[in-house]
């Protein structure tokens, strides 16, 4: 049972044309019938993104991501499904009714019901932050220590939660939340002695994580009182966030991070820099810099200043970060914060305007790298001066353009005091050989690939290619020809969900049979209530296959039901089999046996 009809979805999705929605985000050129771009899930420099008008749905070439507008938005905002819906309801101005499951709870906890929870949770700790009586010394913390204005304190809703195990969860409580919602939006937690509900959150000045709606998604709590080992507690992932894909600030930072993006290590740091005029200051939420990160970045800015603290833990997390960026395409540059370990230091110590004219001049990629390698390595020594010049040479050999990799050759040579002819043959040297290794690896992660061994979407197709490929074909004729899902429901061509031998594929023939039996038939749409982004990206796949192919009529389905039956009862044979340890046991004791007699 969905959780929205299926008039209210195509209300939505006609209302949410797809050449319009992903033209808001990327630059689209026609190309025949249909528009091309550059692809916003990865970096690339030809276009391999298309978006097809005539069934409204997208596909990248490239990365195989592939959808309709919900399955866009779910990737472009970080969203769920419903979260989609709700994003594109409010875009096309449709209303959306109350979910009658997020009022009875039986389908667990809902986004909605967490982001509820969040708001009440963020203006139960702001009061307390304001309350003289209770939150007292973590606003001492925050004006006098650190230096905040009431101003940036409150544009943050900063709060404080208070030494308490029960005061949120007392609050909560009232509102009529049960301890197992409380549980799962990370605001409490239940204890295995008594089966009690705690506060999470005790005793730490509290951030509110906002997404780019405003929508309060979790949060992230500062210790005040010296009591605890951590010096920061965030909230784990929930129906309402994923820590590997949100950033805190950024929904104030998208607005003024055109050109730029300012990316520190703490909260503190970021609403530092805000307060002193730096709005497009970021941090990711206590864990390293994803992938996932970086690419929401990259929907917003090109130019990317590294603002890790200076310790040796920020230098190893600024050569990483580094990497990262550089997949997405930004420009990457490093501040070099002397005199300070961090943003909020040197700010306080030296001023914002010395701090706009550190990142004025801070350091490209390279010139840290290089910085980097010399700062390791004693070159006035001839082993240490080698040791230097081949790490440097394989950090321009990874540079793409030829021009780029001229200048920094030339740089390490002066620096170095060797010659460029000689830097330059060793780093076309190391092209040569990255190229060779690159080919050999390509070479093994296609074999891979075509043997379904990497395959994390659907992997039990590595030891059933056979009846993988067949259930392929049979799931991208479903989903495109209801005349054939009309010829399963009846019977006319006999395909069963048992029939199938790998259990993504099932799951999908399942949904979409099952849809297919309800009032309006099967929607692929409604698919992603059912089905992780990823997953809707190979089902998309699926059927941008079937469409480049000139033969989907029924004998083609007939076929491929024949070669999965057969399949099936290959495997059901093998798996019937005994094992070689089992067949050696037997072995064994018919000799036994034949010697006896």
């Amino acid at each position: 049972m969905s959780m929205y009809s299926r008039e209210l979805v195509d209300a939505i999705k006609d209302r949410s044309d797809l050449v319009d929605l992903i033209g808001t985000y990327v630059t689209l050129r026609r190309a025949g019938s249909n528009y091309n771009g550059l692809c916003p899930f990865h970096s690339e420099k030809t276009p391999s993104f298309t978006v097809f008008p005539d069934n409204q749905s997208f596909f990248c070439f490239g990365c195989e991501a592939g959808g309709d507008a919900f399955t866009f938005i779910m990737r472009m905002e970080n969203l769920d499904y419903k979260g989609s819906l709700e994003f594109l309801a409010k875009r096309a101005g449709v209303e959306l009714p109350v979910d009658p499951r997020e009022e009875n709870g039986r389908e667990g906890v809902s986004r909605k019901r967490v982001l509820e929870m969040n708001l009440i949770a963020a203006r139960f700790w702001r009061d307390c932050l304001f309350d003289p009586t209770i939150g007292q010394a973590a606003m001492q913390y925050l004006l006098e220590k650190r230096g905040l204005s009431p101003a940036i304190i409150r544009r943050f809703g900063i709060g404080y939660a208070p030494n308490d195990f029960g005061a949120l969860s007392a609050v909560l409580r009232k509102q009529g939340y049960t301890d197992e919602e409380m549980k799962a939006a990370f605001l409490c937690g239940i204890s295995q002695k008594s089966g009690r509900a705690y506060d999470m959150f005790r005793d730490r000045v509290m951030f509110p994580v906002l997404d780019t709606t405003g929508n309060v998604i979790a949060f992230s709590g500062r210790d005040v009182g010296g009591q605890d080992a951590r010096k920061y507690v965030n909230s784990s992932d929930t129906p309402a966030f994923q820590k590997r894909r949100n950033l805190f600030a950024l929904n104030f930072a998208r607005n003024h991070c055109a050109e730029q993006l300012i990316l520190c290590e703490g909260n503190v740091d970021v609403v530092s820099l805000h307060d002193a005029g730096f709005e497009n200051a970021v941090a990711s939420l206590g864990t390293a810099l994803t992938d996932e990160q970086a690419r929401v970045m990259a929907k917003y800015t090109k130019q990317i200043v590294l603002a890790y603290d200076s310790d040796e833990a920020g230098q190893r997390a600024t050569h990483r970060a580094m990497g990262i960026f550089a997949k997405v395409g930004l420009d990457v540059r490093v501040l070099r914060m002397e005199g300070a370990k961090d943003p909020d230091e040197y700010i306080k110590k030296f001023g914002a305007e010395r701090f706009r004219q550190l990142i004025k001049q801070s350091s490209s990629s390279f010139e840290y790298k290089l910085q980097s390698v010399l700062n390791r390595h004693d070159v006035t020594l001839p082993d240490e001066k080698i040791r230097a010049a081949a790490e440097l040479c394989a950090i321009i050999a990874r540079v793409y353009a030829s021009a780029e990799r001229e200048v920094y050759i030339n740089a390490v040579a002066e620096r170095l005091g060797l010659s460029a002819d000689s830097l330059r043959k060793d780093v076309e040297s190391t092209i040569r050989r990255n190229a060779r290794e690159s080919k050999n690896r390509e070479g093994r992660e296609a074999r891979l690939s075509a043997m379904a061994i990497r395959d994390s979407i659907n992997p039990d197709a590595a030891a059933n290619l056979q009846a993988a490929a067949a259930e392929e074909a049979i799931l991208g004729l479903l989903m495109l020809y209801p005349e054939h899902r009309k010829s399963v429901a009846t019977g006319q061509v006999s395909i069963t969900a048992e029939h199938f031998v790998t259990a993504f594929h099932r799951r999908a023939f399942e949904q979409i049979m099952a849809m297919e039996a309800e009032d309006g038939g099967y929607e692929f749409s409604m698919m992603g209530e059912y089905f992780t982004v990823e997953e809707m990206g190979r089902l998309s796949r699926l059927t941008q296959r079937r469409r480049t192919l000139s033969d989907n009529g029924s004998a083609v389905l007939r076929s491929a039901a024949e070669t999965l039956a057969a399949a099936r009862l290959h495997a059901d044979a093998r798996a019937a089999e005994p094992s070689d340890g089992i067949r050696m046991i037997l072995d064994q004791k018919r000799k036994q046996i034949n010697g006896k007699q």
